[in-house]
């Protein structure tokens, strides 16, 4: 038969497609000119087909997944079919154009093949600044999002191959960091011609015909893994309240509420009962919750599920119209991650009601965000510091520290990076002891981060997980706390809020100390082995008293071998005290 998918062209066909999108993703950071995409990897790079499906995204944020699909149908309803060879798109509005938030350029790219349109490369970065009432244009206290910077909906960057000048200038006109800015321009586009030459070049080897049969093919064998993954769940209504501490000095919890209910091969979730959008910037546009929902149910799967839009059939994603999720305009959202990472960590705590051996225990919270700026030897600079930390414990796992949160792939800035490029000093960079999720199976442990300003700036903060720390599952315990703590040079000390609703002063000499949150643990930490707890205390995890405490496990006189009959006793009497 000759319309019949042969297996192996299929592999062949989706690898190519994948390895493009990928491929994509290295030029994004070999050519960036800013720390936040070159060194953060805060961007994400993806290949849609002709109708604008995504049909394969490189290995970059699954959180920002499904903003490229409402990205498409933008362009679709705004250009149509009057798209030509050479034309580039640019877009950042949330509500303009189906982005997340404006320090996230979307730079998309028609790819044509013969004068037929075959798909489009499409990539989105978090630039350094795109304008607005601070430095780095994400402040929790904007109100409005024309508060926030630099709006643009979707416009044509290139036309017939030709650059639009006056975007250009635009652009330039209102970013604080234009060189890195423009520079970062220059690195999608050129990852857009990759992704254009990668195209043209499967097409030229298997036809055009034969390659929408098999993109059409892929999403199909996407949706039935999918479904197979859905289908093994037990159906039932399943609900989980997580929350965010509030923005202010004064914060009130916000609730994310998730309701996942699994029909035979459909999830459905259901973001009714969340807390209403709010005067702050954490508003969350509905692509990054889709986004994050998606990803959460992904890490169900124990199969390599094709990165294609067809994965995505049988899982819908509902919020109220005016919530922190799915906000109307004109509300601030520069902040918003902090709530898509919320998103996540609720779906999670839902389906650990019925799969609790695949769920992650909280994490860090999402990254924590330190933006500011100021003058330095006559020169303006922007520093946008954020810091990832650990995930939660899991069924036979404990939490990984140094790492993005589940729902990411972010990487922490090296030091030396840092001090090179920004008027910073990093005074300390470790591992808490003792601030992992007491449990079977320890949390990640929390990460310190302190710097010290090396001239004077304005600066903001983005950060969670204070008065929610992560929780755990299956009676382990919640990670640590996050604590923010800026020391000025004249010894006084301040404990600023986690979302502060006001930017600080920093003078030259003076110090932040960012903490972030232990990861939540999984299981009784009675019933941690005790080599374990030893193993803990020779890499610094745990200290001699955090392991009676939290796990009833004595060290003998040499502070390095396990009491055995003591630790029999200290369990028992802990066992007693419940």
């Amino acid at each position: 038969m000759t319309d019949a998918i042969d297996p192996i062209t299929l592999e062949v066909i989706r690898n190519a497609l994948a390895s493009t999108a990928d491929e994509m993703a290295l030029i994004v950071m070999r050519s960036a000119y800013s720390p936040v995409v070159r060194d953060i990897m805060d961007y994400s790079t993806a290949l849609c087909d002709a109708q604008g499906r995504v049909i394969a995204q490189g290995l970059t944020l699954p959180i920002q997944l499904c903003s490229f699909p409402r990205v498409m149908q933008f362009v679709k309803q705004r250009y149509g079919a009057t798209l030509k060879q050479g034309d580039v798109l640019i877009a950042n509005d949330p509500y303009g154009s189906g982005g997340q938030h404006l320090p996230d350029i979307y730079i998309l790219k028609p790819i044509f093949v013969e004068e037929r349109l075959a798909g489009f490369a499409a990539t989105v970065a978090h630039h350094t600044d795109i304008g607005g009432i601070v430095p780095g244009s994400v402040a929790i206290y904007a109100t409005e999002i024309q508060q926030e910077g630099l709006r643009l909906p979707l416009l044509k960057l290139y036309e017939a191959g030709e650059p639009v000048d006056a975007v250009f200038r635009i652009i330039e006109a209102n970013t604080r960091a234009p060189v890195e800015v423009l520079g970062d321009i220059r690195a999608q586009i050129a990852a857009c011609n990759v992704a254009e030459e990668g195209l043209r070049s499967l097409i030229a080897r298997y036809g055009a015909s034969m390659v929408d049969r098999y993109v059409d093919a892929l999403h199909d064998h996407a949706e039935a893994m999918m479904r197979d993954v859905i289908r093994a769940l037990p159906n039932g209504v399943y609900r989980a309240t997580d929350y965010i501490d509030g923005v202010g000095e004064h914060p009130v919890p916000l609730a994310i509420v998730a309701t996942v209910t699994v029909a035979d091969d459909t999830i459905d979730i259901d973001f009714a009962g969340t807390a209403d959008q709010v005067a702050a910037s954490i508003n969350c546009p509905i692509s990054l919750p889709e986004s994050a929902a998606f990803c959460a149910i992904r890490c169900l799967s124990q199969q390599d599920i094709p990165n294609c839009e067809g994965y995505l059939r049988p899982i819908t994603v509902r919020a109220p119209e005016g919530c922190l999720v799915n906000p109307r305009y004109p509300a601030a959202c520069g902040a918003r991650g902090v709530v898509g990472y919320r998103v996540f960590d609720a779906i999670m705590q839902a389906l650990a009601q019925i799969v609790p051996e695949r769920a992650i225990g909280g994490s860090e919270g999402g990254p924590y965000l330190l933006a500011g700026g100021g003058v330095h030897e006559g020169k303006p600079f922007v520093l946008n510091e954020m810091v990832v930390g650990t995930w939660g414990a899991r069924a036979g796992k404990d939490g990984i520290e140094g790492i993005s949160n589940p729902a990411a792939n972010l990487s922490n800035q090296p030091i030396e990076m840092v001090e090179t490029d920004m008027p910073v000093e990093v005074l300390r960079y470790a591992l808490v002891p003792d601030s992992g999720g007491a449990g079977e199976f320890r949390g990640g442990l929390a990460f310190v981060r302190e710097f010290r300003f090396l001239a004077d700036a304005r600066f903001t903060l983005r950060g969670d997980r204070r008065d929610n720390p992560p929780f755990g599952f299956e009676g382990g315990g919640t990670g640590a706390p996050s604590a923010h703590l800026f020391i000025r040079t004249d010894g006084t000390q301040q404990h600023l809020p986690t979302m502060p609703m006001e930017s600080f002063n920093a003078k030259r000499g003076d110090i932040f100390r960012l903490t972030g949150a232990g990861g939540g643990g999984y299981g009784d930490a009675l019933r941690r082995e005790p080599w374990r707890v030893a193993d803990d205390l020779l890499e610094g995890k745990v200290t001699i008293a955090g392991a009676r405490r939290d796990y009833g496990v004595v060290f003998a006189a040499d502070g390095a071998s396990v009491d055995q009959t003591a630790t029999l006793q200290t369990r028992a009497e802990l066992m007693e005290q419940r």
